[in-house]
């Protein structure tokens, strides 16, 4: 592929182009722009989508800037929230700063990223300096934005705060003076103004490549962790090929392209398999991606083992009766699995069982109330189709 196709494999839209393209025919590094705010512990692929991107510059050679926004964090980005974000404290942020790193570099080049944090600039900002960005935007460019204007329409609070944050995040791009700066589709309106910032400065105008947000394991929402439909880089091996394996059919192909980075052509093969051997291929290139071959083979054998052979998996948690109901002889079913801390919440699991989707020892649990003497030996639970787990006496 040209340079210019890699760059627009997979976008959404992009805006300055052939600026971009002319200072890559002059030879020029690009300096290329992500920016993540560590408001969750864990990157979802949602992100994943993106940093596939940056990759791409990165191996064609061009500087690429992990932007931390450690200061913005504390803010809370609006873009596509029906509601105000909850504020972190700076003890949170910083943590979540640590492990965004840890998982960032799983997919990008440690060593050819560049980490930089906007509380480098915005902590030595004055309140004089703040009104003065504020000056370059109006109230009425601010409610163009979609999200903005829908919340102004329903009455519902929107924040100066927020307003300011497109502003912010305008000001990481003249302050890094980057050439592109990536993100999702819903974050084209924060992005441009970033260009508009650069523009008043003085400087060159950054490209923005905006891409596809990714849908998550419900089949219509983004994928997030506040939806709880997400698949993160650090969910284990066994989680990661199980929550794949969940994605409906028609999902799975925009997986296979903006996650395994897949052409069409290549994607067209796999469309004449049948889908659940497609998706065991899926599951498996994106657990070998993050964790290993061997890892993705186990994973699919024991897959298969549960599911094709309807046996239990050969490795599950264990807990001893002691670690979930203390010195207690008796103890209820739903006090039990509620101790493991694998479930939301006891409402949870009650569903579950009332669906018949709880089986002890591989007979369907029927009854909420149902209670458990310490076993002599051991109880296999299953909840669920993917989760085993057992309890030792």
């Amino acid at each position: 592929m040209s340079r210019l196709d890699i760059i627009k494999q997979n976008i959404d839209t992009i805006i300055g182009a052939d600026e971009l393209m002319e200072r890559i025919r002059k030879g020029k590094k690009l300096r290329i722009k992500l920016g993540v705010d560590p408001t969750r512990p864990d990157l979802t692929f949602g992100h994943l989508v993106v940093f596939n991107k940056m990759k791409q510059f990165q191996d064609m050679g061009h500087d690429c800037i992990l932007l931390i926004g450690d200061y913005t964090a504390t803010i809370g980005d609006p873009s596509g929230r029906s509601d105000t974000r909850p504020v972190l404290t700076t003890d949170e942020v910083r943590a979540n700063a640590e492990t965004y790193l840890e998982q960032a570099f799983k997919v990008l080049d440690e060593e050819r990223t560049l980490v930089r944090y906007n509380s480098e600039w915005f902590n030595k900002m004055s309140f004089g300096d703040t009104l003065n960005l504020a000056r370059k935007m109006t109230v009425a460019r601010m409610l163009e934005r979609d999200d903005f204007a829908k919340r102004h329409a329903s009455n519902s609070p929107i924040s100066i705060v927020e307003f300011l944050y497109p502003l912010v995040q305008g000001y990481d791009s003249v302050m890094l003076e980057s050439d592109v700066e990536l993100g999702g589709t819903d974050q084209l309106f924060n992005m441009l103004v970033g260009r508009q910032l650069q523009k008043d400065a003085g400087q060159p105008e950054q490209a923005v490549i905006t891409m596809p947000l990714l849908v998550g394991l419900d089949g219509t929402k983004k994928m997030s962790k506040s939806a709880d439909n997400y698949i993160s880089f650090n969910h284990s091996p066994k989680d990661m090929f199980g929550r794949v394996m969940s994605i409906s059919d028609e999902a799975m192909w925009d997986y296979y392209r903006l996650l395994l980075m897949m052409d069409e052509e290549r994607i067209a093969k796999h469309k004449n398999d049948h889908p659940m051997l497609a998706k065991k291929h899926l599951a498996s290139s994106l657990v070998a991606m993050f964790y290993s071959l061997t890892d993705a083979k186990r994973e699919l054998e024991q897959f298969e083992q549960v599911f094709a052979k309807n046996q239990r998996p050969d490795d599950m948690p264990e807990f001893t009766w002691a670690s979930l109901a203390g010195p207690e002889p008796t103890y209820g079913l739903i006090n039990l699995m509620n101790a493991t801390d694998f479930f939301p919440s006891k409402k949870e699991i009650r569903r579950l069982i009332e669906q018949g989707g709880v089986k002890l020892n591989d007979e369907v649990v029927s009854e909420t109330t149902l209670i458990l003497d310490k076993p002599d030996d051991e109880v296999v639970i299953q909840a669920g189709k993917r989760k085993f787990f057992k309890i030792k006496g």
